[in-house]
């Protein structure tokens, strides 16, 4: 177990004031504000930027009613490579935003951190998942992603298998089946060769 000492948050202190960016390896991390809101460190090169979490949650505590403007348009610059926290020098893990994208955020977990990329906290808005920034570096928000394109995995292989029409009626059909009380001897009778044969 770690002690956390007055001099350990003295020198962590201090090193958020001497960051140098990981990203493009050029750049200083210099004191910013996103959007005017809350504190981040925006690299003074490529503009990349980065928040720690306890800013972010602190911010939306003292303004639960803030709204971001989603009608935005981004150019991003995503970093595709495992990055290193500015701070620690570990490997941040990169996450998914949604099922919806492919784009990934790094995360520090150790310093609890997050590297937004020049663009991504505008693909953030863009998404309507700025106001939800906390609840992406979370286990049960990667889980739902990962089970979502496991149902839209699936879904291309049948429409593939069926058809688009065909996959759609059977669908409809399946949704319906499900919510009849009766539908074992419902399913009984769609699976029978003939339902209207005594014998078997």
């Amino acid at each position: 177990m770690m002690v956390v000492t007055v001099d350990y948050i003295d020198n962590f202190k201090k090193d958020l004031l001497h960051m140098k960016c990981t990203s493009c390896k050029k750049g200083e991390l210099v004191p910013s504000f996103i959007d005017g809101q809350f504190r981040a460190h925006t690299c003074s090169d490529c503009n990349g930027n980065w928040v720690l979490i306890e800013d972010y949650v602190a911010w939306k505590e003292r303004n639960p009613q803030y709204s971001f403007d989603e009608n935005t348009h981004c150019d991003i610059d995503e970093t595709k490579q495992a990055m290193l926290c500015p701070v620690s020098g570990t490997i941040m893990r990169k996450l998914r935003l949604s099922s919806a994208t492919e784009h990934r955020i790094d995360y520090s977990a150790s310093v609890g951190g997050v590297w937004l990329d020049k663009g991504e906290w505008e693909l953030l808005k863009e998404e309507g998942l700025a106001g939800s920034l906390n609840a992406l570096l979370t286990s049960h928000w990667q889980r739902n992603i990962r089970i979502n394109n496991t149902k839209d995995n699936f879904s291309e292989i049948y429409k593939d298998k069926f058809g688009n029409e065909s996959y759609d009626k059977v669908k409809e059909l399946r949704e319906w089946l499900y919510q009849q009380p009766n539908k074992a001897d419902l399913r009984s009778y769609i699976l029978a060769e003939d339902p209207y044969s005594a014998e078997r």
